[in-house]
């Protein structure tokens, strides 16, 4: 993997471009207008009026899809969530008073509260993102990952298969399920391996990745089986505005901006491919306009680097942004801790698929991204804080397990081979 300054790492063929290319290859989609023009400039959307449900749309990524669908697309919107800890209503305050938007207070668990929805709204299509999501919580509490990861997707397959049924043979042959999920599923890769592709054989290794997997496979065969019109995507590690705190950029921004160690896991030799969220949601709206049907995408930034040279970007960013909130540098507050159980080594996907098919490119480079989020949790202070509880900032989740391995096995601290976040 090349580096360059500051140990960020890209695949070279990942250039940051101005804009989305590939219309021609959607002329013959169902959702395309003869006369759209392109497919992430509001008016020329070949998403405008149609009628998208989101679930899971006040988490962050949900979110950031509703903002950009409503704002950007000019969809109807109709957003599903359960609020769970992780969500929040004013994550879609922007577009919350919007006549494009509705939402609901729902557990994709809930069938009959499902079905009524599908009756009042009537959507276009589906984009599937409610799912529990965090790995250190999955090793503490598995359950609620199967629960909402596997026994929700069924429910929500079952309640759009109904309804798909039901509609018109023009609209019924429209209709689409996207399924959004993560390249966690594909396992672990060794440091010279070839990043993940679409035709790679799932080896989930956290309770939270096997959900997922478990996820994608009914989706699946929901399509082959029942006919459902269904397309799956795989994305990297995602970061940007919104995102929860626990999750490892925000933990490393808020720790530091309270002169709080910056705790990385291990060593931090793991590797991650960085996906900014809104490059993410560009991709999930070409999907929704052209993705092929039984089809899988990956999607990922290109950005691959070890978890310790991320944090030392993010307080190289922060000594430029905030160069008077510790006493010291940045890089003094940070700290290893004991590695969590089956920590993959790493993540990196090769996203060609989509970039060929659609013309989908990341806008931002990770220094670009990350300076945008590091800004907006800079700005937004009063956001983060209420989503935080007392004590919160800096805390690592997944760690009761980890130190009950190590005792069990005779060690104590980090595994050599492994760390991050």
């Amino acid at each position: 993997m090349p580096g360059s300054s500051r140990g960020r790492m890209t695949h070279p063929e990942y250039a940051c471009v101005e804009g989305l290319s590939g219309h021609k290859r959607i002329r013959n989609n169902a959702f395309y207008r003869q006369n759209g023009q392109g497919m992430a400039n509001g008016n020329g959307s070949a998403l405008r009026e149609r009628k998208i449900l989101v679930t899971g749309g006040c988490g962050f990524i949900g979110s950031a899809l509703v903002r950009h669908l409503v704002d950007a697309c000019g969809a109807r919107v109709f957003n599903i969530d359960k609020l769970t800890y992780a969500g929040a209503p004013s994550t879609v305050g922007s577009v919350a008073h919007s006549p494009h938007y509705e939402f609901a207070r729902l557990d994709i668990c809930d069938s009959s509260g499902l079905a009524d929805v599908f009756r009042r709204f009537e959507p276009d299509a589906i984009a599937h993102l409610a799912a529990e999501s965090h790995v250190d919580r999955s090793i503490d509490g598995p359950a609620d990952f199967i629960k909402s990861n596997v026994v929700g997707t069924y429910t929500l397959l079952e309640a759009a298969l109904r309804y798909q049924r039901s509609l018109p043979a023009e609209r019924r042959d429209q209709f689409r399920f996207l399924h959004i999920s993560t390249d966690e599923v594909y396992g672990a890769l060794t440091a010279s391996e070839t990043p993940f592709t679409e035709e790679m054989q799932y080896r989930p290794n956290s309770p939270y990745s096997a959900s997922k997997a478990a996820s994608d496979h009914l989706v699946r065969a929901w399509g082959r089986t029942y006919g459902l019109p269904v397309i799956v995507s795989n994305c990297s590690n995602n970061y940007g505005p919104y995102q929860f705190p626990e999750k490892m950029i925000p933990t490393m921004i808020l720790s530091a901006l309270n002169g709080q160690p910056l705790p990385v896991y291990g060593t931090g030799e793991n590797v991650r491919d960085w996906l900014f969220v809104e490059d993410h949601v560009l991709a999930l709206e070409l999907l929704l306009s052209a993705g092929r049907v039984g089809e899988t995408y990956l999607v990922g930034g290109g950005a691959e680097l070890r978890n310790i040279e991320l944090v030392q970007e993010l307080c190289f960013v922060l000594d430029g942004m905030r160069p008077d909130c510790t006493a010291v540098l940045h890089r003094k507050l940070i700290s290893f801790v004991p590695d969590r159980p089956g920590h993959d080594l790493r993540y990196a996907i090769d996203s060609r698929k989509i970039r060929s098919e659609l013309g989908w490119q990341p806008k931002e480079t990770f220094g670009s991204g990350l300076r945008r989020t590091v800004r907006w949790f800079l700005d937004n202070e009063s956001w983060w804080r209420e989503r935080l509880g007392a004590g919160v900032v800096g805390h690592r989740l997944g760690l009761k397990r980890a130190a009950t391995i190590a005792e069990a096995h005779g060690t104590s601290g980090a595994r050599k081979e492994a760390g991050g976040g």
